[in-house]
This record gives structure tokens, C-alpha cells and sequence, in this order.
């Protein structure tokens, strides 16, 4: 999943690349470069990206929100690991460092039961989440109401 996203963001950048080249050879002086879109629309499809850092648990990797086809998501980095556990979510979360232990339920969102302890994964984001309002992903183990692991994004 993680190959097929890098190989349309390199498509993507190739021709947008080419495309400045293009313009850039027949443009005036006066005109404005027309691939400005293509740029802005690549930089929105990567997102934001941030490290997990240890909770409870040893966690790693890298967590990135990306849109593709109007759906965003949660995907997390190939070297992503944590340790296994019951129960465990991924929770967006309101602050950029998430408690250990003692999560009040009005701080985060469940965005959905972990797939696996590690490796490349990807979450959907439901449309009316704005996420503005949470600054990190979390790892969470929701019987023993623990954080394993966090990444702040932008914070």
C-alpha cells in the first residue's frame, strides 16, 4: 500500500515537474506559472507527518495523514512497531502529548481497532472529523485505558 502511494506521489511530482519545464520555456516575462496547482495539490496528498514516541510502550515509526480520492487517512510508516497488547485503538487525541494512563473520553476520537503490532497500515478518517482539533495519533489500549505510544502533529 505504502509502494503504490510513493509511486503515485512520484508520478504526480514527475509531471508536475515536467510541466514546469514546459511553461518555463514558453512563457513571457509578464506571465505566471501555470503548475502552481500541481504543487499545491502534491503537497496536500502527503500531509502531515510526525514520529511516534513511547508511552507505556516502546513505539515506533511515523505516522502520516494523506488524502487520496477526497478520503483521508491515517498511514502508518512500514518500520511502524509497538508492543502487542488487548484492546489496543488508534485515537486522534486534543493534546500533543496524550496522558500515559487516564484518557478522559472527551479528549479523543476512536479512529479504529489496531490492525497490527507493526508494520505499514492505513486508517480512513471520517469525513466530519475536523482535524484541527486533535494534535496527535495515539496508540491506545482501551481495557487498561493506556497509552503505548504518540506522535504530536505540529505541535
Amino acid at each position: 500500500m505504502k509502494f503504490q502511494s510513493l509511486a503515485i506521489l512520484g508520478m504526480i511530482a514527475t509531471v508536475s515537474l515536467g510541466s514546469i519545464q514546459e511553461v518555463t520555456a514558453y512563457q513571457t516575462s509578464t506571465s505566471t506559472p501555470v503548475a502552481q496547482p500541481a504543487i499545491n495539490q502534491l503537497a496536500a496528498a502527503v500531509g502531515q507527518s510526525a514520529n511516534f514516541r513511547n508511552g507505556e510502550h516502546a513505539t515506533r515509526g511515523r505516522v502520516s495523514i494523506v488524502t487520496r480520492n477526497r478520503t483521508r487517512y491515517l498511514q502508518f510508516s512500514r518500520n511502524f512497531k509497538t508492543s502487542s497488547g488487548p484492546d489496543v485503538y488508534v485515537i486522534l487525541h486534543r493534546s500533543t502529548a496524550p496522558q500515559i494512563y487516564g484518557l478522559k473520553a472527551k479528549d479523543y476520537v476512536l479512529v479504529g481497532r489496531l490492525r497490527r503490532f507493526s508494520g505499514s497500515q492505513s486508517y480512513a478518517l471520517p469525513g466530519n472529523i475536523n482535524l484541527a482539533g486533535y494534535k496527535s495519533v495515539a496508540v491506545w489500549c482501551r481495557k487498561f485505558n493506556a497509552t503505548f505510544g504518540y506522535a504530536s502533529l505540529g505541535g
